[in-house]
């Protein structure tokens, strides 16, 4: 039973994690005036941010950093969010 609870818990904490990722760009998105971005610009901030997001991700099962082929294939993936 506590098994249980200790691994819905685990789980949960995760989902939560992964939750907070992907709002991280989004809650990102203000402008020097402190008002959300919107239109064009927060369209631009958020390619970019999710790009940066998806570079620091880019690496190997081995820890070192994808190149050419392989980074380009999990770059295009990461971004559309798959």
């Amino acid at each position: 039973m506590i098994r249980k609870v200790f691994i819905a818990a685990l789980l949960a904490t995760f989902a939560v994690g992964s939750a907070m990722a992907q709002e991280s760009c989004e809650s990102k998105a203000v402008g020097k005036d402190g008002k959300p971005l919107a239109g064009a610009a927060k369209t631009s901030f958020m390619k970019k941010c999710m790009a940066n997001d998806c570079a620091a991700k880019a690496k190997s099962s081995d820890g070192k950093p994808l190149s050419g082929a392989a980074k380009k294939s999990f770059m295009t993936k990461c971004e559309k969010g798959g």
